[in-house]
């Protein structure tokens, strides 16, 4: 398969209709979940797609090394080129692999501005292009209402669509009745989407329980494959 069939025959493209075109620019979106269920996967499947479509893309990660990372976007590529019979897969990898910049920093130990400024500083001073900003690991407990505005802000003026993956507190409850994760509710205002991966039965089932300002949601239809790691139709 071509690469233009590739993107066209994606799963990604039920996402992006199940919230009504996709996250968008200016707009930040979260995957959240218990710990351990898949949001990195998701995030690097979200970001590989992106790459696929000749984006420029900026994974940051809080997690104390980041070579788990790179073994998470060879993986998601080497499934997604295998299960689609991509042709000149390799020419395909060192194609897209020039777009993407892995960046770490310790959240303990770093304020959100100089977080921004690090990433804008890539962006301006290192002529890369970013279209899209992910934040793996981003601890929500440690992050006040102005915190979550500068992202908002940030993402409005460098026109990036910004994903985050937020990892619930373990104590119960996670969800209130609607489903909707209790823990992010005071940044609603500044959230423009928000999907939660939870088990059912014997694979992850993706739900959106924000979507931009639309009242009704889509049903998503979309799951996170336990074998492969990567977004699937149900």
């Amino acid at each position: 398969m071509v690469k233009s069939e590739l993107i066209k025959r994606s799963p990604l493209r039920v996402f992006e209709k199940s919230i009504n075109g996709g996250l968008g620019k200016g707009n930040l979106g979260v995957l959240a979940s218990r710990k351990g269920v898949g949001k990195t996967a998701c995030l690097v499947h979200i970001a590989t797609d992106q790459l696929f479509n000749d984006k420029h893309v900026i994974h940051v990660s809080f997690s104390s090394r980041v070579d788990h990372i790179v073994s998470w976007y060879e993986d998601i590529f080497t499934e997604i080129s295998k299960m689609r019979d991509l042709e000149n897969a390799v020419s395909v990898h060192d194609e897209i692999v020039k777009n993407r910049v892995i960046m770490n920093f310790n959240q303990q130990g770093i304020s959100t501005d100089q977080i921004l400024r690090s990433i804008s500083a890539m962006i301006t001073d290192g002529n890369f292009a970013a279209d899209q900003v992910l934040f793996d690991g981003y601890d929500f407990n440690e992050v006040t209402l102005e915190d979550v505005a500068k992202f908002k802000a940030f993402a409005q003026d460098h026109q990036l669509e910004i994903w985050f993956s937020v990892s619930l507190k373990p104590e119960e409850p996670c969800f209130d009745d609607t489903g909707f994760p209790v823990q992010l509710k005071p940044f609603t205002e500044n959230l423009d989407v928000i999907i939660t991966l939870a088990y059912s039965g014997d694979h992850v089932k993706l739900r959106a329980v924000k979507d931009h300002e639309n009242t009704e949601l889509n049903t998503m239809h979309l799951m996170l494959d336990p074998k492969t790691m990567l977004i699937a139709r149900e």
